[in-house]
C-alpha cells in the first residue's frame, strides 16, 4: 500500500500535536477525543493552541478559521493546518 505525501503530513501532523497535548494534559489522547467537552483544554490554552500552529506549519488563522470546531479535536486541527497549507500554496503560486 502507498500513501500520499497529504497522508504523511497529516500523519506528522496528527502525531506532533498529541505529543503536545499529551505532555500538557498528562493524559492519553485520541486523534478524534473532544478536547473541550472533556475539559482537558480551556479557552485560554486553545490560544495558545493558535499560536503554536501558526508558527509551527507558517499558516495564519483568521475570520471563519478562528470557529471552535476547527480546534476541538486533534484530527480537525490536522484537517485545519492541511487546508489552510494548501490554500496557502494555491494564492502563492507555488
Amino acid at each position: 500500500m502507498t500513501t500520499t505525501n497529504d497522508e504523511q503530513d497529516a500523519a506528522a501532523i496528527e502525531a506532533a500535536l498529541l505529543e503536545l497535548l499529551e505532555a500538557r494534559t498528562k493524559t492519553d489522547l485520541t486523534p478524534d477525543q473532544e478536547l473541550f467537552a472533556s475539559g482537558l483544554v480551556s479557552s485560554m490554552f486553545a490560544m495558545e493552541l493558535i499560536v503554536h500552529l501558526e508558527q509551527t506549519y507558517q499558516l495564519s488563522i483568521t475570520g471563519p478559521d478562528l470557529k471552535l470546531d476547527n480546534f476541538r479535536t486533534v484530527a480537525k486541527m490536522t484537517a485545519l493546518v492541511l487546508r489552510l497549507r494548501d490554500d496557502s500554496t494555491v494564492h502563492s503560486g507555488a
